[in-house]
């Protein structure tokens, strides 16, 4: 068969287990063979989906006593699934026993992984070749799952504060009815102090500021 010409795959399982094969000569040059794995399009176990791209489970785990992964499918581009791929199999590798440690991290840089270990993600030289392995590989059969935006918290939430002491709660909404409490050290009613929604994060401003003071999880194994 001609290497040249794309392959047709009607199921994300097939891509998956063909893109493996294709990675196999990344990784035996670097010195480490690829063990049995068995690969699906899911979600991860734990961890927010929403951050989460792949899932790497050690054999124990599973019936067959193979590595299981799961592509999130957030993913339907095949170079970011491939990069995706390549960092779980680093687990697969060392069977999940070193999380993000050290084993961890010395197979990623020899197969061409560089960033954070939780992050970890292909170098430029190593996306080329992904490219190259995509382009033989053909579309991967899948389109991304998008998550809708976060729920808009109630539109006016309160607070009470002591005018003396500065002492400060928050109201549940079902018992702001009943008034502010009493000041625990002044022993006087504290004053209900409004905060409304436009004078706090959109929900869009708050998740995009929750991804960016966390690294992208790619395993949590």
């Amino acid at each position: 068969m001609n290497d040249n010409i794309a392959q047709i795959h009607t199921t994300r399982e097939s891509w998956l287990q063909a893109a493996v094969h294709a990675l196999e000569p990344v990784f035996s040059k670097a010195g480490f063979a690829i063990p049995p794995v068995k690969l699906s399009c899911g979600w991860p176990a734990s961890s927010s989906p929403r951050s989460t791209l792949g899932q790497c489970w050690p054999r124990e785990r599973s019936g067959d006593m193979v590595n299981e992964i799961f592509i999130s499918p957030r993913l339907e581009d095949p170079v970011e699934v491939l990069d995706t791929l390549v960092h779980e199999l680093c687990h697969a590798i060392d069977d999940c026993h070193s999380g993000h440690g050290q084993d961890f991290k010395d197979i990623a840089h020899c197969v061409g992984l560089e960033g954070p270990a939780k992050s970890a993600h292909a170098t430029e030289e190593l996306k080329v070749r992904l490219m190259m392995i995509a382009e033989r590989l053909g579309n991967y059969p899948h389109k991304a799952i998008v998550f809708p935006p976060p729920r808009a918290s109630n539109q006016q939430r309160s607070k009470a504060r002591c005018g003396q002491c500065g002492y400060e709660v928050s109201l549940l909404k079902k018992w702001e009815s009943m008034g502010a409490p009493i000041c625990p050290k002044d022993n006087i009613r504290m004053e209900e102090v409004g905060v409304s929604i436009e004078s706090a994060l959109s929900p869009e401003e708050e998740q995009a500021r929750k991804e960016k003071d966390r690294e992208i999880k790619r395993a949590v194994c």
